[in-house]
């Protein structure tokens, strides 16, 4: 699929099955969700720019890099706030912004609630996160939201995809490249990913 990147590294395969594991207990679902986070940030960021500037070691000067551009991470609430940490571990001069959505459980659509964002994101990298990319439709909105406040350069940063959501934002945000650890089979009658690992906001914070 075009602007699709797969990150099908042996220790996140090794990770999404213990998420996908329904007798993974809450504590561990969350550590295992933060560290592929900061996996797959290595991907998403492999490619940013970067600047040169001069570091004084104890020694000797030396040649340092720095990012040449402001990021922004922005988890789509609530789900997205279990992928932070793993991000800002290697992304520490981020800011973070946070778009609240939730799904009707009648239509599927996405319902906004709340929406926060950093100054500036015309001239920032814009990470939107979300663990899951079921019908496309929060994603979407997401995407949406973050453009009409400006933002130019978005990547969609999601662990786990059906080919459904995929095709949504592909055919709204042509724009947007998504990176995903995972593209499942489909979806149920509900919109929930087959296999997929249930409701990754309930199993991040206990609220099954």
């Amino acid at each position: 699929m075009k602007n699709l990147t797969i990150i099908d590294h042996p220790l996140v395969q090794r990770d999404v099955s213990i998420l996908r594991d329904k007798s993974t207990p809450n504590q561990l679902f969350r550590t295992v969700l933060g560290r592929i986070a900061g996996m797959m940030a290595f991907e998403v960021t492999k490619d940013f720019a970067v600047e040169k500037y001069s570091v004084q070691t104890p020694l000797a000067k030396a040649q340092g890099y720095r990012l040449k551009e402001e990021i922004v991470i922005v988890p789509i609430l609530r789900a997205g706030l279990g992928m932070v940490e793993g991000f800002m571990n290697v992304l520490p001069e981020a800011r973070v912004g946070h778009v609240g959505l939730y799904r009707d459980e009648e239509t599927l659509e996405p319902v906004d609630y709340y929406s926060k964002f950093p100054k500036n994101l015309a001239q920032s990298l814009v990470l939107l996160i979300d663990p899951m990319l079921a019908t496309g439709g929060s994603a979407k909105a997401g995407i949406e939201f973050l453009k009409n406040k400006g933002a130019k350069n978005i990547r969609l940063v999601c662990l786990i995809s059906s080919p459904a959501g995929i095709r949504i934002v592909q055919k709204n945000h042509p724009d947007v490249p998504i990176y995903v650890a995972v593209v499942d089979k489909g979806l149920n009658n509900r919109g929930f990913i087959l296999p997929g690992l249930g409701d990754a906001g309930d199993r991040t914070f206990g609220t099954e």
